[in-house]
């Protein structure tokens, strides 16, 4: 199999050369080529022909955020961003996640070429992804006029890579009254406090960072943090965030098995859905909450960026149906609708 041909993007010699080498450790990886900014990095994506584009988002010319939409645009391509770690940076990562970049990972306080880890996995990850043109995804069905979410429902949603650009558009859909719901999206302990941030300015449900011991609330979703703790959902007549903190499962953490399972355990109605993302994380957790008499749903391959979870869940039986991701608002809320009132069209 041929190496993952990588151009390197950034303005800074020592940084171009820190990814550099970090990539270089992989013999399944070859740097082809590198650029200080979207100038020197269009001519070279057009002299080199890369698989893969690591891009750093502060530039001189034209930033990266600003090249991230030509590129997707003119001529889409898988991109990993390489961000710092400020405020600024991680909200101009979510944007470039968002335009179409399949990842992106943290620029190190302290420069070395094993901070870099992390970039060889989503590197490889990056070039067997589906990257389409900016405007190639439909966008989310409106939420219906008047809706009434089944108050016993619990909402669990699983993704990962491209679940940025997932989530938005399946979110973006949902009412104000939309089912108490519960996220694990796997992303750096840095970002998941901007995301939640975001996803409550562009979506009408109020949107936030899991805390421990929070109530499930209709017209709430609950974001994991990311890093240091799984999300789960646990009690009775009122169920409630719990953060544990415990080893990483199945190389993640949060884990969306360990966020499923815990809802399969409540006894009460409950719907899990998985999007894109790599890997088998959530396949089980998801066949454990259809077991229990959930009810599941599973983006599709056509418009999945990675069709790794969201394959794994289907093969094992855990996905009820597979639909495609601007249709899956409309029939999360279908499932989701208070059986007393149900008035999604």
């Amino acid at each position: 199999m041929s190496p993952v041909r990588v151009l390197v993007v950034d303005d800074s010699l020592t940084m171009r050369g820190l990814i550099s080498a970090a990539l270089k450790s992989d013999p399944e990886i070859e740097v082809v080529g590198t650029a200080a900014d979207p100038i020197e990095a269009r001519a070279a994506i057009k002299a080199l022909n890369p698989d893969v584009i690591t891009l750093d988002v502060e530039m001189p010319n034209m930033n990266g955020l600003e090249f991230l939409e030509k590129i997707m645009r003119l001529r889409p391509m898988p991109v990993v961003m390489v961000s710092t770690l400020t405020a600024a940076g991680t909200d101009v990562t979510l944007a470039a996640l968002e335009i179409g970049a399949v990842d992106a990972v943290a620029k190190p306080v302290v420069a070395s070429v094993d901070a870099f880890h992390d970039l060889i996995g989503k590197v490889k990850t990056a070039a067997r992804s589906r990257v389409r043109a900016r405007g190639d995804t439909p966008a989310a069905a409106e939420a219906p006029r008047a809706y009434h979410a089944d108050p016993n429902q619990i909402l669990a949603i699983g993704s990962s890579t491209g679940g940025v650009e997932a989530l938005l558009t399946v979110l973006s859909g949902f009412p104000l009254d939309c089912p108490a719901t519960v996220i694990t999206q796997h992303m750096p302990a840095t970002f998941t406090a901007s995301f939640a941030a975001r996803l409550d300015r562009v979506c009408a449900p109020t949107v936030t960072e899991a805390v421990d011991g929070a109530p499930l609330k209709l017209g709430h979703i609950y974001l994991a943090p990311g890093g240091a703790t799984h999300l789960e959902v646990s009690g009775g007549l009122t169920p409630r965030c719990r953060l544990i903190a415990s080893d990483p499962v199945n190389g993640h953490r949060p884990s969306v098995d360990v966020m499923f399972d815990s809802v399969a355990r409540l006894k009460r109605p409950m719907t899990g859905v998985i999007l894109t993302g790599m890997g088998r994380d959530g396949a089980k957790g998801l066949l454990a909450m259809r077991q229990a008499g959930g009810r599941t749903l599973g983006q599709d391959e056509a418009t999945c960026v990675v069709y790794g979870m969201p394959k794994a869940a289907h093969e094992i039986g855990a996905v009820e149906r597979q639909l495609p991701l601007h249709r899956l608002s409309t029939a999360i809320l279908e499932l989701c609708a208070d059986p007393a009132a149900r008035s999604v069209a």
